[in-house]
């Protein structure tokens, strides 16, 4: 089971409350932080990055090891739906269970951003994703909740079979900064448009916290088998790529109609005399 949405934050909308209709997309705006800090941070207009993401849990059923309070052994977990490493952006993921649980707030400073626990209840899981300081000063926040059965509840349930319910999703930040746009142009992660002809960018900037840590290979998740191939995400992805072709070119014929505008504003006054 999965379902599919794109999720879109503007300048207007400085508070996430969760997934919202396919049609749109979490929209990153840039900082707003103090305006010293904002001057030294060059800034590409008309420019979005898109960052898509999957979440959810794959449960598993204890079988003859299960109890009255435990009887699945389940994992939550935010991941590439191509499964890259979601590192080069999210800083840190923060879970937050319910109250029930020993320490219900967990908090992951590096991928893979997941966590394993045991139970026998469903309820609402409340993610936090924060990300690099170059890439966006603001939080999202997700909500998922936990599906430990079967959607058809009368039949058999499985050990060898889990429960896997996911959402896919997709984080685009506006107006990026020409550092986070070097530094991840070519990550496999990521989605970015193409820079106008004779665009030049900076060198590339690592960000120290990234590489203090162990790079994660996402090949040795041993979830992997059971996580979905999202059939549609590869279409999310070609109409974003395509979209983002678009704004490019809606951008380069502004930038034009401007230069056009101030030719013939300074050709007026001659044509008055």
């Amino acid at each position: 089971m999965h379902s599919s949405s794109t999720k879109k934050l503007g300048s207007d909308q400085t508070d996430i409350v969760g997934p919202t209709p396919k049609s749109q997309r979490s929209k990153m705006v840039k900082s707003t932080e103090d305006g010293e800090k904002k001057n030294l941070i060059k800034r590409l207009k008309d420019v979005e990055i898109s960052v898509p993401i999957a979440y959810g849990n794959i449960a598993f059923w204890l079988g003859k090891k299960a109890s009255e309070y435990q009887s699945h052994k389940w994992t939550v977990y935010v991941r590439s739906p191509t499964n890259e490493d979601l590192g080069v952006v999210i800083k840190r993921a923060v879970f937050q269970l319910h109250s029930s649980f020993n320490n219900p707030t967990r908090v992951l400073e590096s991928p893979p951003f997941e966590l394993s626990e045991s139970g026998w209840g469903e309820f609402e899981i409340a993610i936090t994703l924060y990300f690099h300081s170059d890439v966006c000063d603001k939080l999202l926040n997700l909500y998922h909740h936990l599906k430990l059965y079967p959607e058809d509840e009368s039949g058999p349930m499985s050990i060898k079979k889990p429960v896997v319910v996911e959402s896919y999703d997709e984080i685009v930040f506006s107006e990026p900064s020409e550092g986070f746009f070097a530094r991840v142009q070519n990550h496999p992660a990521v989605i970015v448009p193409r820079l106008p002809a004779g665009f030049s960018l900076p060198p590339p900037v690592p960000l120290e916290d990234v590489n203090e840590k162990k790079r994660y290979d996402t090949k040795d998740n041993p979830l992997n088998q059971w996580f979905k191939n999202f059939s549609e995400a590869d279409e999310l992805l070609q109409l974003a790529a395509a979209r983002q072709q678009v704004q490019a070119h809606v951008a380069k014929l502004r930038r034009q109609i401007s230069v056009i505008d101030e030719q013939h504003q300074q050709l007026k006054p001659t044509s008055d005399r």
